[in-house]
């Protein structure tokens, strides 16, 4: 079952109604920062990956 164009709009209306435009506002930033922390640590975890080989490879 896929949602159509009118069932999105009238789910991100009711949303609108219920929380208000302000809460929306501050539930789309806090979400967008948690994606972006995400993304930075799935960076940092790879870049200790790799640091963690090249030492590997250096002590024998």
């Amino acid at each position: 079952m896929r949602l159509g164009i009118w069932e999105i709009v009238l789910i991100l209306v009711l949303a609108l109604v219920l929380f208000g435009g302000g809460k929306l506002a501050g539930v789309g930033k806090a979400l967008g920062k948690s994606i972006k922390d995400f993304k930075n640590e799935m960076k940092n975890d790879e870049d200790g990956e790799k640091a963690e080989k090249k030492d590997d490879g250096k002590a024998e």
